[in-house]
């Protein structure tokens, strides 16, 4: 009997030393090990693994983790979610070994032996201890997973909305923070169409985002930014808001769109509108109907007519992968209107304060920093951002689980 209790505590401390965690003398790390288990019941909105609904959802998770894995043939996505859930349901297993292993020393306590009790007790703490970090680790786990379908790439559209000039350019700063932000992450970035203005400004832009997880992060940033700031042609130092609207649209992996050119009806004219002299003589604007739709686009912004047609054809790329989109998600244009709504400034998800300093998103709570120059660069500061609004969607979404689990 004692010789396996000695087994056991020294399971144990192996399990611990694999697990990073100083075996030397558990007691001085139980305060750090529970102010860990509290900040994830703090990020899990006060979820309890031990808890009925909690069990019942990772007893499900396990269920389907080996499904998928006796399955003869399995998908691609199939094996995404496989390597999703495989450490979670590693460490569910061990829990329930850990737990098992803590109900027995209960059935032992009318051991008289002072030996005994000694190793007992410390064996019921270092038990306790690997509970603690399980339970931190799992719940850690499941908040960072995601139920919803993830796709391979996506479509990112932004749009200046109210504010006019002062709109545009603020467009133009928030892509130019995605661009950096799709950098930052590894992400590849295929640029579809961009109207800019004259002084430097975008009233629109949309890109194909390539990249693993990226739609899972992103589709978070769809929605009306709002920017509050003096602009420079501003003489009377009077703050303006304005909003800038973005969405992000799931591209399907199998996806593409095929121009062909016996489908395309291409006409060139004189541009319109102020350019000089060149303007008035040369037939530099390209307008392409695409003839199976009859979608048309036109482009007059480059000097040169090859240029135009080339992104007058990426326009028109960009309005038939929307329309195909749509066409296949019931759901692409309810997902672009929830995001964008009207791009009124009462409907800001967020917002860019440059007087103060401070970023501000509306949905979540305590969701306030500052830096407003680094935020915009697109790299730790947003990343941290979106992190916290992951974790906040999924806590939402892991609640509706467990109250659609009761009902069940």
């Amino acid at each position: 009997m004692l010789m396996n209790r000695l087994s056991r505590i020294v399971q144990c401390t192996y399990y611990l030393t694999r697990r990073q965690i100083p075996t030397t003398c558990y007691r001085p790390f139980f305060p750090l090990l529970r102010s860990q288990c509290h900040e994830a019941k703090h990020a899990g909105a006060l979820f309890q693994i031990s808890d009925d609904k909690m069990q019942k959802y990772l007893e499900r998770l396990r269920l389907e983790y080996y499904a998928l894995k006796v399955q003869e043939q399995r998908t691609k996505r199939d094996i995404q979610r496989m390597l999703l859930l495989s450490n979670v349901v590693e460490m569910y297993e061990q829990r329930k070994i850990i737990v098992e292993n803590l109900n027995s020393l209960k059935e032992l306590k009318d051991d008289k032996d002072d030996e005994m009790i000694q190793l007992m007790k410390e064996e019921r703490e270092a038990y306790g201890s690997i509970l603690l970090r399980l339970d931190n680790e799992i719940l850690h786990g499941i908040l960072s997973m995601d139920d919803e379908e993830d796709y391979g790439s996506l479509i990112m559209e932004v749009t200046a909305g109210v504010g006019g000039q002062e709109a545009m350019l603020f467009a133009r700063e928030l892509f130019e923070m995605y661009c950096g932000y799709i950098e930052y992450k590894g992400w590849e970035i295929e640029m579809l169409q961009s109207e800019d203005t004259d002084i430097g400004g975008t009233r629109h832009a949309t890109a194909i985002v390539n990249g693993l997880d990226a739609y899972r992060f992103l589709k978070h940033e769809g929605g009306v930014h709002r920017v509050q700031r003096i602009p420079e042609t501003e003489k009377s130092g009077r703050i303006h808001t304005s909003t800038v609207t973005v969405a992000i649209i799931p591209r399907p992996d199998d996806f593409q769109v095929d121009l062909k050119e016996k489908d395309l009806k291409i006409e060139t004219k004189r541009a319109s509108g102020a350019g000089g002299q060149h303007v008035n003589t040369t037939d530099s604007a390209v307008r392409i109907v695409h003839l199976p739709t009859g979608i048309a686009v036109e482009c007059q912004t480059e000097r040169s007519q090859v240029k135009n047609r080339e992104i007058a054809k990426q326009k028109l790329v960009a309005k038939l992968m929307q329309q195909e989109l749509e066409a296949r998600f019931s759901s692409t244009q309810a997902l672009k209107q929830s995001q964008v709504g009207q791009s009124l400034r009462n409907e800001k998800i967020r917002t860019y304060n440059y007087n103060q300093d401070r970023i501000t998103d509306h949905r979540l709570e305590g969701g306030t920093t500052h830096n407003l120059k680094g935020f915009l660069e697109g790299s730790e500061q947003l990343d941290d951002m979106i992190e916290k609004l992951r974790s906040s969607q999924r806590r939402k979404q892991l609640m509706d689980i467990m109250n659609r689990q009761v009902e069940q």
